[in-house]
């Protein structure tokens, strides 16, 4: 009986390393896997968190574009303010507007409310990196249009924002969030598994976690 006692607490260890092994290997494949998911974003976001910081300290020379035009005469009718088909204070572009927008200026200005109003339409297009805006007088006719381009930095700083960029890069940047939570997570499961041939593991850890608290308690004010 003393003899078969040890045979089963070896065989119970044996079964507990082979548990560990699975789960550790596991926690290797999602480690590996969400690392390249956001291998891109963290590249960006981490030179963007730099140039962010520095923003103040980084030249900045907005380059300005303008452009001045006029409606054809079917068009210019159908915005005068007797024969407008809207007078609502926020609505879309008539889509022959909008055609006609694309092809004489390259202004992409479909599915955006314009405020409307007796005198003018006023079209807002924000942008990443940059602003424009378009004003038509739904009189005269007059197409004016002005687009502010700031740089590949500012534009790079305004994806690090979301700033006016989409749906699309909105749903891209809780992906990314959630890939990185997933990274995190899974490498501090590791941590653990390896800590005890570590010795430094936690004191690194609780470093990184008492160096920001530190920061933020003694010179955030």
């Amino acid at each position: 009986m003393n003899a078969a006692a040890p045979a089963a607490s070896s065989g119970n260890d044996f079964a507990q390393r082979q548990r560990n092994a699975g789960w550790l290997k596991t926690l290797h494949r999602w480690h590996w896997i969400s690392s390249a998911i956001c291998l891109l974003g963290m590249l960006l976001f981490s030179v963007t968190g730099i140039t962010l910081n520095h923003a103040a300290d980084i030249p900045a020379h907005p380059r300005v574009t303008r452009h001045a035009d006029r409606l054809p005469a079917p068009l210019r009718a159908s915005l005068a303010p007797e024969g407008a088909s809207t007078e609502a204070a926020n609505a879309p572009l008539p889509a022959p507007l909008v055609d006609w927008l694309h092809t004489a200026l390259g202004v992409n200005a479909g599915g955006r409310d314009a405020e409307w109003s007796p005198e003018e339409v006023y079209l807002a297009l924000p942008r990443p990196g940059g602003d424009a805006w378009l004003r038509i007088d739904r009189d005269s006719g007059a197409v004016e249009y002005e687009r502010t381009d700031r740089g590949w930095i500012a534009y790079l700083n305004d994806l690090h924002k979301g700033r006016n960029t989409g749906t699309a890069w909105r749903w891209f940047i809780d992906v990314f969030a959630a890939a990185c939570l997933l990274f995190s997570l899974t490498g501090l499961l590791i941590l653990k598994y390896h800590a005890g041939n570590r010795p430094a593991t936690w004191p690194m850890v609780g470093l990184g976690l008492v160096v920001p608290a530190l920061l933020a308690l003694l010179f955030i004010h």
